[in-house]
């Protein structure tokens, strides 16, 4: 992993706005994900493989759920599917979802420099709020924006467009955290400043079109990139 973040490290200006992912960026809900997808197709019985996980990661519901009924060829609509992974997955919050290394650091830190942040996710808003709740985490942010903010989703730049827009920056004036590809090239096409932070699931996604490719949240060339002393 060292070898492969290495490899890919192109500095821009100084951030004056950090846009967070959430699952499997900030918190390991990515590992929950994949139980849900799997229960879900063990009671169709098929089966939720890597590669499935890899062509719906970071993308929005609609996508997902469409990718799934279309791979398996299930007769089940994507609201229905997406209904019922809500159900899956509220059902087994608080059963050890936890921060990702290094979240709860940088956060304090960019408070301490007054770097406004926000958190730009694929979830849908009822999952969001119920995750970040687990942390009261939500007031920490400038803004959330989630799936239903959004006619487009990853990897088109829409929700990193509007995030910009928000925060009252240029696009490369504001750093993107993401933990996967999708994620990544929403971000890069955006024109931001793309910090890749493989884990999990994604360690083996190519980051190529990323500024930065870090090992987790509390990497110093991710602090030297913002600008602030790491913790």
């Amino acid at each position: 992993m060292a070898d492969c973040c290495a490899e890919i490290s192109r500095q821009g200006p100084r951030p004056r706005a950090v846009a967070f992912d959430l699952d499997g960026l900030m918190f390991n809900t990515e590992e929950v994900y994949w139980r849900v997808g799997s229960e879900l197709m063990r009671r169709r019985g098929r089966e939720y493989t890597k590669e499935l996980s890899d062509a719906v990661m970071g993308r929005p519901p609609q996508t997902c759920f469409e990718k799934m009924i279309q791979w398996h060829g299930l007769s089940d609509t994507w609201q229905s599917l997406a209904a019922e992974s809500e159900r899956i997955f509220i059902s087994l919050l608080g059963g050890g979802i936890e921060t990702m290394p290094g979240l709860t650091e940088l956060l304090g830190a960019l408070e301490r420099a007054e770097l406004p942040k926000a958190i730009c996710t694929s979830s849908s808003p009822s999952v969001v709020e119920a995750v970040l709740a687990l942390f009261d985490m939500k007031p920490r942010f400038r803004f959330v924006l989630t799936a239903a903010d959004i006619t487009r989703g990853k990897p088109h730049p829409e929700i990193y467009q509007k995030a910009a827009r928000r925060f009252g920056v240029e696009p490369r004036r504001m750093l993107v955290l993401e933990d996967s590809r999708t994620g990544c090239s929403a971000a890069a096409a955006c024109g931001a400043f793309t910090v890749a932070v493989p884990a999990g699931l994604s360690l083996d996604h190519d980051f190529e079109m990323a500024d930065l490719v870090v090992e987790n949240l509390g990497d110093r060339r991710l602090y030297e990139a913002l600008g602030l002393e790491p913790a």
